[in-house]
């Protein structure tokens, strides 16, 4: 039982081994690691001065996953556009869910030479109840504007650590 416990060990460090090498023949690197986007996009990108509440709660997911620009190397512009459309309704009642559709349109430049070093549009959409009361129907409708947002800076950070424009250095 030992031998085939310890041949069996050694067959998943092969192919763990086998897995790694083959990710980094096809390009593939940490975002963290060395010379990964994700150290050279860490407190680096300024974004546009929040105007909407929206904005707000965008600036602050992407500065939770990005950090706060110290010394911004890159500048985005964006805007987001929602709109509700009802998805549920009783009769006698009205709607009782909604959802919340979201567009972000974004450009980042390098700040030094002013090239676009990425672009692009990015959709999200969430959803809540308004069975409740007024009160908790509005508190679900601010909840599920905050989770959009969320969802669409995730978006974008996961874009931007995939973008080929941006310079890894």
């Amino acid at each position: 039982m030992w031998w085939s416990d310890t041949k069996q060990l050694n067959r998943r460090g092969f192919l763990a081994l086998s897995a790694v090498a083959g990710l980094s023949a096809c390009g593939f690197a940490p975002v963290y690691g060395e010379g990964g986007r994700g150290r050279v996009l860490r407190n680096a990108v300024r974004l546009d001065d929040p105007v909407t509440r929206a904005d707000y709660q965008f600036l602050h997911a992407v500065e939770d996953l990005l950090g706060r620009p110290t010394n911004p190397r890159f500048a985005l512009t964006y805007t987001i556009d929602t709109r509700e459309v009802a998805g549920g309704s009783v009769e006698n009642v009205g709607d009782t869910r909604m959802q919340i559709f979201g567009t972000l349109d974004f450009t980042m430049t390098d700040s030094v030479s002013g090239l676009s070093v990425a672009q692009g549009q990015l959709t999200g959409n969430t959803a809540y109840s308004t069975t409740g009361t007024q009160l908790s129907s509005l508190t679900a409708q601010e909840d599920a504007g905050l989770r959009l947002m969320r969802m669409l800076a995730e978006s974008l950070v996961t874009r931007l650590y995939t973008e080929p424009g941006i310079p890894t250095e």
